[in-house]
């Protein structure tokens, strides 16, 4: 994740980032010193690295506001609002501060990693590998991507129940070591509980306190439109809008003894609603910052009319005829994830904001022909300032409107799901937009409505407002937000942005996290982030049981990924942040510094039981002044040297070649999901680089613009696509390891790593039925190479990077068969011989016949 500062045009690289952006100067490395090699258990997926036999090893689309001051919007579906007119809950619940945490934390956080205890897990791993290899079968038809099979596997119906908490024990069994932070952990669990209690006790549970939609922001009935919105700190509140001239005296607000202001507005004589849909409102409050318009904190829609900068909310309630209607069910969530990570502004091969129809239509597929089973979607909750890539949200409930309406967008998730595409959506909980015009900072006028005051409120690295987890509407509003998002539109699941900086009271700035448990567990420590995110994956999974959460933590938190029942934080996946940074540290260096001990440990090193998303660069690394994997290998050589009729250099020989084994093995080794930024699966040669304007900072500093252009904000999909140049190449490749993913499902399957050898510069590892071989040395081929397998029989070439489909040279024969042999060999019990070529990835497969 990655910000700009509003109107500076400076980008800052948060320390708590999007997957794999580097360290702030100040803040050393942490994701590459995080070991946690001592959970890798005996009963995991298998993540044994055994030594190989080098002595050197190592281990503008805005609507248009008219004259009359409404503005016009294209209709579509929504699922409509409760009719319910009953007031908030007139309970309000105080909690105890949960950073007071009770001294037994302290006196039970001393125990660190035990080094020396590594190589005993490791051969008890070995041993139940070998023992246990030969059972394992591919889940083919789990993940396969024909779009017949995935209608066949879709949700029916969704339970609304969610389970009551459990005892919260399973962690200590998962994990012995953290016995020593007992203490810690027990009352973190106690105030889950208590939370869950008291929402049971006070709202009826947490399906109905989720869906607070129904009650505050705008809610329709038979009779009229009922506004609520919860602003303690307002002295006195109004509805103005289009619908009544702005009249502040028109139509005043109620407010109830928890903080709540009402207002009910009848229907007009002709039964017509009293705020026609499409036109503008706001609420005014007089508040101790004095009088203020401020969009509703549950508007579901906000435009910025033509030529000003601050939003317009929208009153948005489409007629029936004009709401779209969703036709497709959701698919089954597949076992192994490959996730398409995209911005839907900038998925144009044209300088200009794409839309969620040119999405739709023109992304979708290509996402689909790749062989992706979702995609990821960035900046969809409204952000009034472009370049924060999304991630400063100022109108939460609202998709962006510079990408189409609310419709558009349901008819984008409707056709995702047509092709059997699972929709994640990248939701920014972790903090809030700092601007006080369209967002929700001061609302109510005061320093403390939605979040911590003071210094714990505010993110001084990236500019924004952090919220108060502690407060009984805060947790309304999120909790409902989340629920919103997959009620009303129907996406599968989330990747939740900037999890670390919740989760600690330091944000993770300046921080090195280095595997000691006290890291994890003490008064740093966020309880109430923490209980949130518990709360939040305790709704999600238990309402829509299909969809999915992933994590972005750099902490390496334990029981990330364990089910809150089991006393874990709940999420499915965690984003394996360390693997970016390692390839960046390696494309440093000469190739023949890179030590395939160290590559391994990385791409291995997660937790028990812990699924991770691999992803082998992330999309800060597409942003101006950063540099993407293509870059870092072929730098300014890509703009001269990729046409297939111009002669080649050694460098793009190098830059392809490297790629696509960068690729794979992050793939293969890295865990079970795997994640691209749109267009990098080419090698894509541009940045991005946001439409700004020249400025000055207030220190007086001058930063250059680039003339407000939209040049360098797009993905240039052309350029892949076309058969003269040598992107094709590596775009095939990435199209094949996706759909050879999707029929064996290797991502889910036990993996065993039978040689990392430093002199041959040779990685070789099992993944269910599938050997892979990776030679990276920069010159030697190898005739006759031994590779151990477990099972014994036929083996055939599935995939090979050196095939000139890929832009490789054809050292390969692909009808060749492989016959293996008996007898041990890099500890396996059988082994074949094969030709590794330099540079070269290999997979072969064990055929059935």
């Amino acid at each position: 994740m990655a910000f700009a500062l509003s109107g500076s045009g400076i980008r800052f690289a948060a320390v708590v980032r999007g997957p794999g952006v580097r360290s702030a100067p100040a803040q050393p490395d942490r994701r590459t010193s995080l070991d946690l090699s001592l959970l890798l258990r005996k009963d995991s997926f298998p993540r044994t690295v055994l030594s190989g036999n080098s002595s050197n090893e190592s281990n503008s689309t805005s609507k248009i506001v008219a004259a009359s001051g409404k503005v016009l919007i294209p209709g579509g579906e929504s699922d409509g609002l409760s009719p319910s007119s009953d007031s908030v809950s007139s309970t309000r619940v105080q909690t105890d501060n949960p950073q007071e945490i009770s001294e037994t934390v302290e006196e039970g956080s001393k125990a660190e990693m035990a080094e020396t205890s590594a190589p005993v897990e490791e051969e008890e791993a070995k041993t139940e590998i070998v023992e246990t290899g030969g059972d394992i079968t591919s889940s083919t038809e789990e993940v396969t991507t024909g779009e017949e099979s995935m209608s066949e596997e879709v949700v029916e119906e969704k339970p609304r129940v969610v389970p009551p908490p459990g005892d919260g024990q399973r962690i200590y069994q998962y994990d012995p070591m953290l016995e020593g932070h007992r203490g810690h952990l027990e009352y973190r669990y106690s105030r889950y509980k208590e939370m869950r209690s008291l929402i049971d006790q006070h709202e009826g549970g947490l399906d109905a306190f989720s869906r607070g939609y129904e009650k505050l922001g705008f809610t329709r009935s038979a009779e009229g439109i009922t506004y609520r919105e919860w602003a303690p700190g307002a002295y006195s509140a109004a509805l103005v809008g289009d619908f009544n001239n702005w009249n502040p005296n028109a139509d005043a607000m109620t407010k109830n003894e928890y903080g709540v202001w009402e207002i009910f507005l009848p229907n007009n004589a002709d039964g017509s609603p009293p705020i026609p849909h499409g036109s503008r409102v706001k609420i005014r409050m007089d508040t101790p910052s004095g009088i203020k318009d401020s969009i509703p904190a549950w508007i579901k829609y906000s435009v910025q009319p033509p030529g000003e900068i601050p939003y317009s909310a929208i009153y948005y309630d489409p007629p029936e005829d004009e709401k779209y209607v969703f036709q497709h069910p959701q698919p089954k969530r597949p076992k192994s994830l490959r996730i398409y990570e995209s911005h839907v502004g900038m998925s144009s091969p044209e300088p200009k904001i794409n839309t969620y129809a040119g999405f739709r239509d023109d992304v979708l597929p290509r996402i689909k022909k790749l062989g992706y089973n979702a995609v990821q979607i960035m900046a969809i909750q409204e952000h009034s300032y472009y370049a924060s890539f999304g991630y400063h949200v100022t109108n939460f409930f609202a998709p962006s409107s510079r990408f189409g309406t609310p419709e558009d967008l349901k008819s984008l998730i409707d056709r995702a799901h047509e092709l059997g595409i699972l929709v994640l959506m990248d939701i920014v909980h972790s903090h809030s937009s700092n601007n006080t015009l369209d967002g929700l900072n001061g609302f109510d006028g005061t320093d403390t409505h939605y979040f911590h005051s003071g210094a714990r409120g505010y993110h001084w690295m990236w500019d924004s407002r952090l919220f108060n987890y502690g407060s009984w509407e805060v947790l309304r509003f999120l909790l409902s937000n989340a629920r919103w998002w997959l009620e009303e539109y129907k996406f599968d699941g989330f990747r939740f942005d900037g999890v670390t900086s919740m989760m600690y009271t330091h944000h993770g700035l300046q921080v090195a996290f280095t595997g000691n448990y006290n890291e994890y567990f003490g008064l740093a420590t966020d309880v109430d982030a923490v209980v949130y995110l518990m709360l939040v994956n305790d709704m999600i999974h238990g309402l829509y049981p299909e969809a999915v959460t992933v994590g972005e933590d750099v902490s390496g938190m334990p029981a990330f990924c364990i089910p809150v029942q089991d006393g874990g934080v709940g999420f499915d996946y965690r984003l394996h942040m360390a693997i970016a940074d390692k390839w960046i540290e390696l494309l440093k260096q000469p190739d023949e510094a890179w030590t395939m001990g160290d590559i391994v440990h990385t791409l291995t090193n997660r937790r028990w039981l812990e699924k991770c998303v691999a992803y082998a660069e992330s999309h800060d690394q597409a942003l101006v002044g950063d540099k993407t994997i293509a870059f870092w290998l072929m730098d300014k050589d890509m703009y001269d040297f990729m046409a297939l009729d111009r002669p080649s250099t050694p460098r793009i020989d190098r830059g392809i070649a490297l790629h696509k084994m960068i690729r794979l093995i992050t793939m293969g080794l890295g865990g079970e999901g795997y994640l691209n930024f749109m267009g990098n699966e080419f090698g894509h040669p541009e940045w991005i680089d946001f439409p700004r304007s020249e400025q000055f900072l207030p220190d007086g500093k001058f930063v250059p613009g680039n003339n407000n252009s939209f040049d360098k904000c797009r993905r240039r999909f052309d350029l892949g696509d076309a058969d003269y140049l040598r992107y094709r190449g590596m775009q095939e490749f990435d199209q094949a390891m996706q759909h050879l993913e999707g029929k064996y499902g290797f991502m889910t399957s036990p993996q065993y790593v039978s040689r990392k050898d430093e002199g041959d510069k040779m990685i070789i590892f099992e993944r269910g039925d599938l050997v892979f071989v990776f030679n990276f040395h920069w010159n030697n081929s190898y005739s006759d190479y031994r590779v151990g397998c477990l099972k014994p029989g036929k083996y055939k070439v599935v995939l090979d990077s050196d095939d000139p489909l890929f832009g490789g040279y054809s050292r390969i024969d692909h009808d060749a068969e492989f016959f293996s042999y008996d007898g041990h060999y890099d500890n396996r019990p059988c082994s074949f011989l094969v030709y590794a070529p330099s540079r070269t990835a290999v997979v072969y497969a064990l055929c059935e016949d």
